[in-house]
């Protein structure tokens, strides 16, 4: 059984950094076959596309609001993704996954459970 774990959210003021780690492990789970994301969804709207990238990751995209302050990379030797995130701000406040797709990130075939990144002003 596939299993995404999130870990690294919390509680930070704006304008600090937050690092969010994402292990995959399972059967026969070969994470460096999948494409990555993070998503986010924050009390009362809809999930948002924050980052993917690729199975070899050599490409990455970022939703716009994201662009410049997060960072997503992975390490394929430890089945593992990761979201760097910088100048945090209070509308960054949001439940953050990570999803694993062998195809197309925007139809994930896997999700984590998520973990809470609060941004306070």
């Amino acid at each position: 059984q596939v299993q995404l774990v999130e870990s690294g959210g919390g509680l930070v003021q704006t304008g600090n950094s937050l690092k969010l780690s994402c292990a995959a492990s399972g059967g026969t789970f070969a994470f460096n076959r999948y494409n990555m994301a993070w998503f986010r969804q924050a009390p009362g709207k809809e999930r948002e596309f924050v980052a993917a990238i690729l199975w070899m990751g050599g490409s990455t995209a970022y939703g716009d609001s994201m662009k410049g302050r997060f960072t997503i990379f992975r390490d394929n030797a430890k089945n593992t993704l990761y979201l760097q995130m910088n100048n945090l701000q209070p509308e960054d406040t949001a439940v953050y996954f990570c999803a694993a797709s062998v195809t197309s990130i925007r139809s994930p075939d896997y999700w984590g459970q998520g973990t809470q990144v609060t941004v306070s002003s």
